[in-house]
């Protein structure tokens, strides 16, 4: 499956609710403006940006560059630039703009330190950036492109990261970094989680049969935890269990290529942010009741779609891909005339179409780039299978 290989080879493709979003968004915690384009001499290079203690990354949205999945960030580049700056010891800030224009402004300006997205490299540019790693990342970007069979991203041009012309330490340091690692680059840019003593995770994941014991009316081992939790949500117990099987086919210790966790696939930081600390994530109990948490905070998020039953939908969409993309399919539904408090015919139709450029880097979309595919077969089938489970188990 193509998704399948995306995620295993580069980990590429796609909570927390914040009805607005700045575009610039931090990988590593609350923003700060630690320093203002004014500050910025004509040397600034790589030794004030180790002491300033963070690299502002330009990028653009898209699924080889920067997304957000449950709250959490992806994207190869973005991930190989999160590798380098701690690397020379700072963290990262990315600012994501809305064209490549954009980015070489804010780059010339002083706002970013880094271009970590596919420039053409172009004689017309050499005045006004400093071209670096090209062809690590020409091989890379074309490599992807192979990978996903989306050739949309092969240029006619040798492909580059930029820094300021006068960045010359900077551009150097980078340069080696990218040279040394390009054999590395599809392991650095995997999403690896780590338990509770610090050891990597492999993705894994062990299914289990959708019913149990049908004559039992036993869907699956953990129905008594789903009708116990699904009771403080508001939910069917039948459907809490269909998005189990959904998230995880019901095995507690599956691990995602994204980095999602346990029995209801919980990513880290919403795993913590739920009460869940990372000795339980594996726990069912514990990560379904984390789960359902988070269930009910969407609930309440979208207690404006009064129909509960219409709710749901938008409940499991913005659990699969974060309240913030769902909101972007409900915004730009609205703009083409559609109802934005409704799934099907009206946000399902535009949640497929948000991984295509003309509708994540709409104005009115502040989340960028998501698999809407995903997302909307995720909904259809949890709710098919509910609707069996349903009519095979009381």
């Amino acid at each position: 499956m193509l998704f399948c290989v995306f995620c295993m080879a580069l980990v590429v493709s796609c909570i927390m609710f914040s009805c607005s979003q700045e575009n610039s968004q931090v990988a590593n915690g609350v923003f700060e403006a630690k320093r203002s384009p004014a500050s910025l001499g004509a040397d600034f290079d790589l030794a004030d940006i180790q002491e300033g203690g963070e690299l502002i990354v330009l990028t653009l949205y898209g699924p080889i560059s920067y997304f957000e999945y449950k709250g959490e960030s992806f994207g190869n580049q973005y991930k190989l630039a999160d590798v380098f700056a701690r690397s020379i010891g700072v963290s990262v800030r990315v600012d994501v703009c809305r064209s490549e224009n954009e980015m070489l402004l804010k780059l010339q300006k002083g706002d970013g330190d880094l271009v970590a997205y596919q420039m053409p490299v172009e004689d017309s540019l050499a005045q006004e950036v400093k071209f670096c790693g090209v062809i690590p990342i020409t091989h890379f970007v074309d490599s992807l492109a192979t990978l996903l069979k989306d050739f949309s991203l092969v240029s006619a041009h040798e492909m580059a990261w930029a820094v300021r012309p006068n960045s010359n330490q900077l551009a150097d340091t980078l340069n080696q970094w990218l040279a040394q690692n390009e054999s590395d680059f599809f392991h650095l840019s995997m999403p690896r989680v780590a338990d509770e003593k610090g050891e990597k995770l492999a993705p894994r994941r062990n299914p289990k049969s959708p019913v149990l014991n049908l004559a039992k009316g036993q869907i699956s081992e953990y129905d008594r935890m789903f009708k116990t939790y699904a009771k403080n949500c508001g939910w069917d117990w039948r459907l809490l269990a269909a998005q189990a099987y959904q998230e995880s086919a019901f095995d507690p210790e599956a691990v995602s290529w994204m980095g999602a966790l346990g029995l209801m696939q919980l990513m880290p930081g919403t795993a913590e942010e739920m009460g869940v600390a990372k000795s339980e994530v594996f726990n069912a109990e514990s990560n379904i009741r984390g789960a359902v948490k988070l269930i009910s905070n969407l609930n309440r998020y979208y207690s404006f779609i009064k129909d509960r039953d219409e709710r749901i939908n938008f409940v499991l969409a913005a659990y699969n891909a974060g309240a913030g993309h769902v909101d972007d399919a409900r915004h730009i539904a609205e703009k083409y005339g559609k109802n934005p408090n409704r799934w099907f015919g009206n946000v399902d139709e535009y949640v497929l179409l948000m991984s295509q450029s003309e509708y994540y880097n709409d104005s009115i979309a502040q989340h960028g780039y998501f698999r809407g595919s995903e997302t909307y077969n995720y909904v259809n089938n949890i709710r098919a299978r509910w609707k069996e489970y349903k009519r095979k188990v009381r």
